[in-house]
Order: structure tokens, then C-alpha cells, then sequence
């Protein structure tokens, strides 16, 4: 393959948007550094900056090249670097985990996507950094007692198969539900780790926005994450499990804003986006239909949220529209 030859359409929608969210991350790396009491996450996160911010001068230097207009994305103009600490208690590690976790799944799709040699190398040294600082976040957090690793079961001496169509109906004969499997409760566990991250994060951003309608949409935020949390605790409790929840960090209670209402509404959409996907993956490996259900609320609701995030966002002039196919 020539890496001379002309981006196609579905590579450089896939590169605007990888631009977007490095140039979003950035930002964020920029307040925790600035903000961040304890040496080793600060450590960790200037060293993801510094790789991070070298490859978006790489996309940029790519895009240029291509004889394009590089998106306005996300620059210096969208963060308070004056700003005191938004978060605490090891929410900024929390966060860039997260971010981390959204990569990793977002640079396999844009890989599919694209076909060039120099595109496919960017991909694979993103993914790889990702693998990286994420594995590096998880243990920071298990060794400062932040996170906490998943139950464990007693595991099977044997194999089995599913021989009884009521499996999928998720209840006994008797009518009771039956146990969830392991593959159904890592979907579970997850969606309660993520949804605790995006209550703090909105309940920290409702707190500095400067627009009065752009804050209510971070406090509606907020309150779709707690119901989220408390149904699928309600489904674990029910099969007598006891999850162990991820503290989430804490917010603080400043009202400076650090970054501006543009990012932190595209961080929403973002975010919205991940978890309705997430909801997507629980819907189709859950074998209990009760579960399929719930799933599917979840991500009707998340996507009912994120159009009205994105309305909010067309309003303001904050939504940049990606480049149109024009053939």
C-alpha cells in the first residue's frame, strides 16, 4: 500500500474524530497534572501528556498534508490551568483510566476503518500506549486501595451445557430467577465501576458550568447515573452478591471552572456514546432475559440523554460538523 496515496473517507473520519478526543484528553492531563498532591499519579500522567501531545502533532502534521483544515477540536482556549483541583482522592487516575478503557475500543474500530500504512502504525502505537498507562492506572489504584478487584466464585471441575430452553427466560420452574453467570455479572460489575466515575464527573461539572441549562444537563446526568447504579445493584443483590463499588474519587467543592462548557458537554457526548455501546455488548452476551430488558432501558435512556446533550450543544455553536462526502 502506498502511504503516499489520498486519505480515504472512511480513514480521515475515523483520524477527526481520534483528533477530537486526543485534543479533549489533553485538557484534562493538563488540570490533573496542575492539580495533582501525589507524586506518582503525577508522574504517570505527565508521561502520558508528553506521548499523547507528541501524536497529536502528528495527526495534525498528517492532516495539514492532506490539504485540510485541522478541526478546531479542543485547544488551550478550553482549559483554566488557574483553576483549583475539580476532583480528588485519586479520581484523576479513576478518569484517565476510563479514557484509557474508551481507546482501546475506539482505535480497533478506526483500524478497520482505515487501510493506509502510516494510519494503521498510528493506530497500533495509540493502542499500545493505551495498553500501557492503562494497565499502569489499575495497579496505581489497586495499590493505593481505590479500586477493587471483582468477587471471586468457585469456580467449575467441569464442563457443562445448556440443555433447557428456560435458561435464556432467566427463571427455574419453580419460577425463581436463576443464578447469573460470570460473563453476565463482568457486564454488570462494569456498567456499576463506569456509572460511579460519571456521577462524580457530572456532579463535578454541574458545579463549575457557567450556562444555566448546560449545568441542569449535568445534574440530569448525574441522577441517570445513580439510577443506573442503584438497578443493577438491585439485580446483584438479588442473587445474593454483594458488589464491591469503586469509591469514584470525590469532587471537591469548588465552583472554577477548568475547563470550558464546550469540552466538558463534548465529554458527555462522548461518554454517552461508550455506554450505550456498553449497554449494547451486555444485551447480546446476557443469556437471562430480565437482563436483556434492563440493558436495553439503560441504553434507551443514556441515548435519549446524549441527543438532548447534543441539542443543547448545536444551540451554543459547540458541535463541530465532520467533514461532509463530498464525492
Amino acid at each position: 500500500m502506498n502511504n503516499k496515496s489520498k486519505i480515504g473517507a472512511s480513514e480521515f473520519g475515523a483520524l477527526w474524530v481520534t483528533y477530537h478526543k486526543k485534543t479533549m484528553i489533553l485538557r484534562f492531563l493538563e488540570h490533573f497534572i496542575h492539580t495533582s498532591d501525589n507524586k506518582k499519579a503525577k508522574q504517570l500522567l505527565t508521561g502520558l501528556h508528553g506521548k499523547l501531545n507528541s501524536k497529536v502533532e502528528e495527526m495534525k502534521e498528517l492532516i495539514q498534508k492532506e490539504g485540510t483544515v485541522v478541526p478546531a477540536a479542543f485547544s488551550s482556549e478550553d482549559i483554566n490551568l488557574d483553576a483549583p483541583a475539580l476532583f480528588s482522592e485519586g479520581f484523576d487516575i479513576m478518569f484517565s483510566r476510563i479514557l484509557k478503557e474508551i481507546s482501546l475500543g475506539m482505535y480497533t474500530l478506526h483500524i478497520i476503518l482505515s487501510h493506509r500504512k502510516d494510519l494503521l502504525k498510528l493506530y497500533k502505537e495509540l493502542s499500545d500506549l493505551s495498553q500501557i498507562y492503562f494497565a499502569q492506572f489499575t495497579e496505581f489504584l489497586l495499590e493505593e486501595g481505590i479500586l477493587q478487584k471483582p468477587i471471586t466464585v468457585n469456580l467449575p471441575k467441569s464442563t457443562s451445557f445448556v440443555t433447557d430452553k428456560s435458561y435464556f427466560k432467566g427463571s427455574h420452574l419453580l419460577g425463581g430467577k436463576r443464578q447469573l453467570n460470570v460473563v453476565e455479572f463482568g457486564f454488570l460489575y462494569h456498567g456499576i465501576e463506569t456509572n460511579v466515575i460519571g456521577m462524580k464527573l457530572m456532579e463535578g461539572f454541574s458545579q463549575c458550568a457557567k450556562d444555566e441549562e448546560v449545568k441542569k444537563y449535568f445534574l440530569k446526568g448525574k441522577e441517570l447515573s445513580k439510577e443506573m447504579i442503584s438497578e443493577t445493584e438491585k439485580i446483584l443483590l438479588q442473587n445474593d452478591i454483594q458488589p464491591n463499588i469503586p469509591s469514584g474519587g470525590t469532587t471537591t467543592n469548588s465552583s472554577v471552572a477548568p475547563f470550558s462548557d464546550k469540552l466538558m458537554m463534548y465529554c458527555a457526548y462522548l461518554l454517552s456514546n461508550f455506554s450505550i455501546g456498553g449497554e449494547g455488548f451486555g444485551t447480546g452476551f446476557s443469556m437471562r432475559r430480565d437482563l436483556n430488558l434492563k440493558f436495553g432501558i439503560f441504553g434507551k435512556d443514556t441515548y435519549e440523554y446524549m441527543r438532548e446533550g447534543v441539542s443543547i450543544m448545536i444551540s451554543n455553536g459547540w458541535l463541530e460538523e465532520p467533514p461532509k462526502m463530498d464525492v
